[in-house]
Protein backbone atom coordinates (compact mmCIF):
# COMPACT_ATOMS: atom_id res chain seq x y z
CA UNK A 1 0.00 0.00 0.00
CA UNK A 2 2.77 2.39 0.74
CA UNK A 3 4.22 1.46 -2.63
CA UNK A 4 0.95 2.65 -4.41
CA UNK A 5 1.07 5.59 -2.69
CA UNK A 6 4.77 6.19 -3.22
CA UNK A 7 4.02 5.81 -7.29
CA UNK A 8 0.87 8.22 -7.14
CA UNK A 9 2.82 11.28 -5.16
CA UNK A 10 5.77 11.11 -7.66
CA UNK A 11 3.21 10.75 -10.61
CA UNK A 12 1.73 14.23 -9.07
CA UNK A 13 5.37 15.39 -8.45
CA UNK A 14 6.27 14.36 -11.85
CA UNK A 15 3.19 16.31 -12.85
CA UNK A 16 3.63 19.09 -11.05
CA UNK A 17 7.33 19.61 -12.18
CA UNK A 18 6.00 19.14 -15.83
CA UNK A 19 3.38 21.88 -15.51
CA UNK A 20 5.96 24.16 -13.88
CA UNK A 21 8.13 23.41 -16.61
CA UNK A 22 5.64 24.16 -19.57
CA UNK A 23 4.18 27.16 -17.38
CA UNK A 24 7.44 28.87 -17.17
CA UNK A 25 7.94 27.92 -20.88
CA UNK A 26 4.35 29.14 -21.52
CA UNK A 27 5.05 32.67 -19.98
CA UNK A 28 8.40 32.95 -21.72
CA UNK A 29 6.38 32.50 -24.96
CA UNK A 30 3.74 35.64 -23.79
CA UNK A 31 6.94 37.60 -23.19
CA UNK A 32 8.60 37.08 -26.53
CA UNK A 33 8.67 39.56 -29.18
CA UNK A 34 7.43 38.29 -32.47
CA UNK A 35 9.98 37.91 -35.04
CA UNK A 36 9.99 39.86 -38.10
CA UNK A 37 10.80 37.12 -40.92
CA UNK A 38 12.67 39.99 -44.15
CA UNK A 39 10.35 38.00 -46.39
CA UNK A 40 7.08 39.37 -45.32
CA UNK A 41 5.12 41.29 -47.96
CA UNK A 42 5.12 44.90 -47.47
CA UNK A 43 2.10 46.74 -48.52
CA UNK A 44 2.90 49.70 -45.93
CA UNK A 45 5.60 51.10 -43.77
CA UNK A 46 4.96 47.97 -41.74
CA UNK A 47 5.70 44.29 -42.85
CA UNK A 48 1.64 42.61 -43.72
CA UNK A 49 0.41 39.24 -42.79
CA UNK A 50 -2.46 38.11 -44.25
CA UNK A 51 -5.04 35.57 -43.43
CA UNK A 52 -7.24 33.93 -46.29
CA UNK A 53 -10.57 33.91 -45.79
CA UNK A 54 -11.57 30.41 -44.27
CA UNK A 55 -8.28 30.09 -41.98
CA UNK A 56 -9.30 28.19 -38.75
CA UNK A 57 -6.54 28.69 -35.76
CA UNK A 58 -4.94 25.65 -35.95
CA UNK A 59 -4.06 26.69 -39.47
CA UNK A 60 -3.06 30.11 -38.52
CA UNK A 61 -1.25 28.94 -35.50
CA UNK A 62 1.06 26.78 -38.20
CA UNK A 63 1.47 29.85 -40.70
CA UNK A 64 2.90 31.66 -37.67
CA UNK A 65 5.50 29.30 -36.99
CA UNK A 66 6.22 28.17 -40.24
CA UNK A 67 7.02 31.76 -40.94
CA UNK A 68 8.79 32.53 -38.20
CA UNK A 69 6.60 34.96 -36.51
CA UNK A 70 6.50 32.75 -33.31
CA UNK A 71 8.28 29.00 -31.79
CA UNK A 72 5.15 27.03 -30.71
CA UNK A 73 1.75 27.06 -32.04
CA UNK A 74 0.28 24.94 -28.98
CA UNK A 75 0.98 27.90 -26.93
CA UNK A 76 -0.25 30.18 -29.47
CA UNK A 77 -3.51 28.15 -29.39
CA UNK A 78 -4.10 27.69 -25.74
CA UNK A 79 -3.33 31.59 -25.80
CA UNK A 80 -6.63 31.95 -27.82
CA UNK A 81 -8.52 29.89 -25.70
CA UNK A 82 -7.67 31.62 -22.77
CA UNK A 83 -8.50 34.72 -23.81
CA UNK A 84 -11.93 33.43 -25.63
CA UNK A 85 -10.99 34.61 -28.67
CA UNK A 86 -10.32 30.78 -30.43
CA UNK A 87 -13.36 31.41 -32.61
CA UNK A 88 -13.10 35.20 -33.42
CA UNK A 89 -9.92 35.44 -36.13
CA UNK A 90 -10.91 37.33 -39.21
CA UNK A 91 -9.60 37.40 -42.47
CA UNK A 92 -7.48 40.30 -43.50
CA UNK A 93 -4.00 41.68 -44.22
CA UNK A 94 -2.51 43.10 -40.80
CA UNK A 95 0.74 45.45 -40.40
CA UNK A 96 3.00 43.77 -37.95
CA UNK A 97 5.65 45.26 -36.11
CA UNK A 98 8.68 44.13 -34.28
CA UNK A 99 7.26 45.57 -30.71
CA UNK A 100 3.67 42.82 -30.68
CA UNK A 101 3.60 40.01 -28.15
CA UNK A 102 2.09 36.73 -29.34
CA UNK A 103 -1.47 38.78 -27.11
CA UNK A 104 -0.96 41.24 -29.21
CA UNK A 105 -0.81 39.60 -32.66
CA UNK A 106 -4.08 37.55 -31.74
CA UNK A 107 -6.16 40.43 -30.25
CA UNK A 108 -5.36 42.09 -33.72
CA UNK A 109 -6.60 39.49 -35.79
CA UNK A 110 -9.51 39.04 -33.44
CA UNK A 111 -9.88 42.33 -34.09
CA UNK A 112 -10.38 42.76 -37.49
CA UNK A 113 -7.99 45.54 -38.38
CA UNK A 114 -6.65 44.90 -41.55
CA UNK A 115 -4.47 47.33 -43.73
CA UNK A 116 -6.66 49.89 -45.50
CA UNK A 117 -5.90 50.52 -48.11
CA UNK A 118 -7.09 53.98 -50.32
CA UNK A 119 -9.85 54.14 -53.58
CA UNK A 120 -10.05 57.47 -55.18
CA UNK A 121 -13.44 58.14 -57.03
CA UNK A 122 -12.52 61.81 -58.98
CA UNK A 123 -14.79 64.59 -59.09
CA UNK A 124 -15.72 64.86 -62.64
CA UNK A 125 -15.75 61.94 -63.48
CA UNK A 126 -18.56 59.79 -65.02
CA UNK A 127 -20.49 56.74 -63.35
CA UNK A 128 -18.59 54.21 -66.14
CA UNK A 129 -14.90 56.06 -65.18
CA UNK A 130 -15.95 55.18 -61.59
CA UNK A 131 -16.75 51.67 -62.23
CA UNK A 132 -13.62 51.42 -64.40
CA UNK A 133 -11.46 52.54 -62.46
CA UNK A 134 -12.11 49.76 -59.54
CA UNK A 135 -11.96 47.60 -62.37
CA UNK A 136 -8.42 48.21 -62.38
CA UNK A 137 -7.54 48.03 -58.52
CA UNK A 138 -5.69 44.93 -57.07
CA UNK A 139 -6.80 45.47 -53.74
CA UNK A 140 -10.55 44.60 -54.34
CA UNK A 141 -12.42 41.85 -55.07
CA UNK A 142 -14.41 42.27 -58.31
CA UNK A 143 -17.96 41.66 -58.85
CA UNK A 144 -19.55 43.90 -61.42
CA UNK A 145 -17.17 42.98 -64.15
CA UNK A 146 -18.73 42.35 -67.19
CA UNK A 147 -22.44 43.56 -65.63
CA UNK A 148 -25.00 45.57 -67.77
CA UNK A 149 -25.53 49.44 -66.22
CA UNK A 150 -28.99 48.14 -65.30
CA UNK A 151 -27.62 45.22 -63.25
CA UNK A 152 -25.31 47.20 -61.41
CA UNK A 153 -27.41 49.90 -60.51
CA UNK A 154 -29.45 46.87 -59.33
CA UNK A 155 -26.34 45.63 -57.22
CA UNK A 156 -25.80 49.39 -56.00
CA UNK A 157 -29.41 50.00 -54.35
CA UNK A 158 -29.58 52.70 -56.90
CA UNK A 159 -32.95 53.20 -57.03
CA UNK A 160 -33.11 56.14 -60.03
CA UNK A 161 -33.95 55.89 -64.04
CA UNK A 162 -30.04 56.40 -64.52
CA UNK A 163 -26.90 56.10 -62.60
CA UNK A 164 -25.12 59.15 -63.49
CA UNK A 165 -23.90 60.98 -60.49
CA UNK A 166 -25.21 59.10 -57.84
CA UNK A 167 -21.65 58.44 -56.80
CA UNK A 168 -20.25 60.74 -54.31
CA UNK A 169 -16.45 61.93 -55.29
CA UNK A 170 -13.91 61.12 -52.63
CA UNK A 171 -11.00 58.33 -51.01
CA UNK A 172 -12.55 55.88 -49.45
CA UNK A 173 -10.71 53.15 -47.42
CA UNK A 174 -10.87 49.60 -47.84
CA UNK A 175 -8.93 46.54 -46.89
CA UNK A 176 -8.12 43.58 -49.50
CA UNK A 177 -11.40 41.72 -48.47
CA UNK A 178 -13.47 44.64 -49.80
CA UNK A 179 -15.64 44.31 -53.02
CA UNK A 180 -15.90 46.97 -55.79
CA UNK A 181 -19.84 46.56 -54.64
CA UNK A 182 -18.90 47.44 -51.36
CA UNK A 183 -17.01 50.75 -52.09
CA UNK A 184 -19.22 51.75 -54.55
CA UNK A 185 -22.40 51.24 -52.19
CA UNK A 186 -20.71 53.14 -49.61
CA UNK A 187 -20.10 55.82 -52.48
CA UNK A 188 -23.83 55.82 -53.32
CA UNK A 189 -24.92 56.65 -49.74
CA UNK A 190 -22.22 58.95 -49.26
CA UNK A 191 -23.71 60.89 -52.18
CA UNK A 192 -27.29 60.67 -50.75
CA UNK A 193 -26.32 62.03 -47.02
CA UNK A 194 -24.49 65.05 -48.62
CA UNK A 195 -27.06 65.98 -50.96
CA UNK A 196 -29.60 65.43 -48.34
CA UNK A 197 -27.72 68.15 -46.01
CA UNK A 198 -26.98 70.54 -48.60
CA UNK A 199 -30.25 70.45 -50.28
CA UNK A 200 -31.63 71.36 -46.63
CA UNK A 201 -29.73 74.43 -46.29
CA UNK A 202 -30.56 75.55 -49.79
CA UNK A 203 -30.61 79.73 -50.31
CA UNK A 204 -33.89 80.87 -51.20
CA UNK A 205 -35.34 81.51 -54.62
CA UNK A 206 -33.93 79.27 -56.72
CA UNK A 207 -35.05 78.19 -60.20
CA UNK A 208 -34.65 74.19 -58.62
CA UNK A 209 -37.58 72.47 -57.47
CA UNK A 210 -36.00 69.00 -56.22
CA UNK A 211 -32.27 67.60 -54.80
CA UNK A 212 -32.13 65.68 -58.38
CA UNK A 213 -32.10 69.27 -60.30
CA UNK A 214 -29.62 70.59 -57.68
CA UNK A 215 -27.51 67.10 -58.58
CA UNK A 216 -27.37 67.68 -61.87
CA UNK A 217 -26.59 71.35 -62.21
CA UNK A 218 -23.64 70.85 -59.99
CA UNK A 219 -22.84 68.18 -62.35
CA UNK A 220 -22.53 70.85 -65.10
CA UNK A 221 -20.67 73.28 -62.27
CA UNK A 222 -18.22 70.58 -62.03
CA UNK A 223 -17.47 70.18 -65.17
CA UNK A 224 -17.31 73.53 -66.36
CA UNK A 225 -14.14 74.55 -64.06
CA UNK A 226 -12.09 73.05 -61.76
CA UNK A 227 -11.20 76.04 -59.35
CA UNK A 228 -13.11 76.73 -56.48
CA UNK A 229 -13.37 79.67 -56.13
CA UNK A 230 -15.27 80.30 -59.66
CA UNK A 231 -17.76 77.26 -58.41
CA UNK A 232 -20.29 80.16 -57.12
CA UNK A 233 -19.94 82.58 -59.81
CA UNK A 234 -20.63 80.29 -62.61
CA UNK A 235 -23.24 78.53 -60.54
CA UNK A 236 -25.20 82.33 -60.49
CA UNK A 237 -24.85 82.45 -64.17
CA UNK A 238 -26.72 79.19 -64.51
CA UNK A 239 -29.10 80.27 -62.47
CA UNK A 240 -29.99 83.86 -63.52
CA UNK A 241 -30.31 81.86 -67.34
CA UNK A 242 -33.01 79.33 -65.72
CA UNK A 243 -34.17 82.22 -64.27
CA UNK A 244 -34.83 84.11 -67.56
CA UNK A 245 -35.63 81.76 -69.63
CA UNK A 246 -32.04 81.63 -71.43
CA UNK A 247 -30.67 78.29 -72.76
CA UNK A 248 -27.75 77.16 -70.67
CA UNK A 249 -25.29 76.61 -73.62
CA UNK A 250 -22.75 74.84 -71.70
CA UNK A 251 -19.92 72.83 -73.63
CA UNK A 252 -20.01 69.61 -71.23
CA UNK A 253 -23.43 68.81 -71.77
CA UNK A 254 -22.92 68.57 -75.52
CA UNK A 255 -20.03 66.46 -75.16
CA UNK A 256 -21.72 63.76 -72.66
CA UNK A 257 -24.60 63.84 -75.31
CA UNK A 258 -22.43 63.11 -78.33
CA UNK A 259 -20.76 60.16 -76.02
CA UNK A 260 -18.59 57.88 -77.80
CA UNK A 261 -18.40 60.36 -80.77
CA UNK A 262 -16.74 62.98 -78.90
CA UNK A 263 -13.03 63.30 -80.36
CA UNK A 264 -12.06 66.07 -78.13
CA UNK A 265 -13.31 68.73 -80.40
CA UNK A 266 -16.86 69.85 -80.17
CA UNK A 267 -18.01 71.22 -84.47
CA UNK A 268 -20.79 73.75 -85.07
CA UNK A 269 -22.67 70.41 -86.45
CA UNK A 270 -22.76 69.05 -82.69
CA UNK A 271 -24.00 71.98 -81.19
CA UNK A 272 -26.79 71.74 -83.54
CA UNK A 273 -27.31 68.06 -83.23
CA UNK A 274 -30.59 67.05 -81.45
CA UNK A 275 -29.37 65.24 -78.06
CA UNK A 276 -31.13 65.33 -74.79
CA UNK A 277 -28.22 66.96 -73.20
CA UNK A 278 -27.66 69.85 -75.85
CA UNK A 279 -28.14 72.44 -74.12
CA UNK A 280 -27.61 74.70 -76.84
CA UNK A 281 -30.92 73.17 -78.20
CA UNK A 282 -32.78 72.06 -75.38
CA UNK A 283 -34.52 75.08 -72.41
CA UNK A 284 -33.91 74.09 -69.17
CA UNK A 285 -31.08 71.37 -67.25
CA UNK A 286 -30.35 67.87 -69.43
CA UNK A 287 -32.71 65.22 -67.83
CA UNK A 288 -29.78 63.52 -65.89
CA UNK A 289 -26.27 64.55 -64.25
CA UNK A 290 -23.25 64.66 -67.11
CA UNK A 291 -20.40 63.52 -64.03
CA UNK A 292 -19.76 63.06 -60.33
CA UNK A 293 -20.00 66.76 -58.43
CA UNK A 294 -17.94 66.92 -55.44
CA UNK A 295 -19.76 68.96 -52.22
CA UNK A 296 -18.13 72.36 -53.52
CA UNK A 297 -20.15 71.74 -56.81
CA UNK A 298 -23.20 71.13 -54.96
CA UNK A 299 -23.61 73.93 -52.53
CA UNK A 300 -22.46 76.06 -55.10
CA UNK A 301 -25.84 74.89 -57.39
CA UNK A 302 -27.42 75.95 -54.01
CA UNK A 303 -25.87 79.05 -52.59
CA UNK A 304 -24.72 80.82 -56.25
CA UNK A 305 -23.30 84.28 -56.40
CA UNK A 306 -25.46 87.46 -56.65
CA UNK A 307 -24.42 89.42 -59.63
CA UNK A 308 -25.50 90.24 -63.33
CA UNK A 309 -23.30 88.15 -65.31
CA UNK A 310 -25.17 85.85 -67.95
CA UNK A 311 -22.05 84.15 -69.72
CA UNK A 312 -18.39 83.17 -69.27
CA UNK A 313 -15.59 82.09 -71.30
CA UNK A 314 -12.19 80.47 -70.68
CA UNK A 315 -9.42 82.70 -70.42
CA UNK A 316 -7.33 79.73 -71.35
CA UNK A 317 -5.53 79.16 -68.02
CA UNK A 318 -8.21 77.63 -66.22
CA UNK A 319 -10.03 80.50 -64.49
CA UNK A 320 -12.94 81.93 -66.96
CA UNK A 321 -14.24 86.25 -67.71
CA UNK A 322 -17.60 86.50 -66.64
CA UNK A 323 -19.87 89.28 -68.24
CA UNK A 324 -23.06 91.02 -67.94
CA UNK A 325 -23.53 91.59 -71.52
CA UNK A 326 -23.96 89.20 -74.51
CA UNK A 327 -21.79 92.24 -76.29
CA UNK A 328 -18.93 92.41 -73.71
CA UNK A 329 -19.08 88.18 -73.79
CA UNK A 330 -18.42 88.10 -78.03
CA UNK A 331 -15.87 91.01 -77.07
CA UNK A 332 -13.98 88.43 -74.58
CA UNK A 333 -14.58 85.29 -77.25
CA UNK A 334 -12.51 86.99 -79.45
CA UNK A 335 -9.49 88.09 -77.47
CA UNK A 336 -9.19 84.91 -75.07
CA UNK A 337 -10.18 81.89 -77.89
CA UNK A 338 -9.65 83.89 -81.31
CA UNK A 339 -6.57 85.63 -80.48
CA UNK A 340 -8.27 88.90 -82.05
CA UNK A 341 -8.49 92.31 -80.51
CA UNK A 342 -10.93 94.07 -78.51
CA UNK A 343 -11.22 97.05 -77.11
CA UNK A 344 -12.89 96.15 -73.56
CA UNK A 345 -9.52 93.94 -73.07
CA UNK A 346 -6.70 96.46 -74.55
CA UNK A 347 -5.47 96.25 -71.15
CA UNK A 348 -6.20 92.73 -70.48
CA UNK A 349 -2.93 90.47 -69.62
Amino acid sequence: MKGFFAAILSLILIGAAVFGVLWFEYQGFLATPITLPSELERTTEAPVFEIPRGTGLRALAGRLVEDGLIEDAYFFIALAYQERLQGQIKAGEYALTDAMRPLDLLRLFASGRSVQFPVTLIEGWTFRDAVASLADNDHLRLELTGLPEIEIMQRLGIDEPHPEGWLFPDTYMVSRASTDVAVLKRAHARMQQVLREEWEQRADGLPIETPYEALILASIIEKETGQAEERPEIAGVFVRRLQRGMRLQTDPTVIYGMGDDYDGVIRRSDLQRATPYNTYVIDGLPPTPIALPGREAIHAALHPADGETLYFVSRGDGSHHFSPTLEEHNCAVRYYLRGGRCSLFEDAP
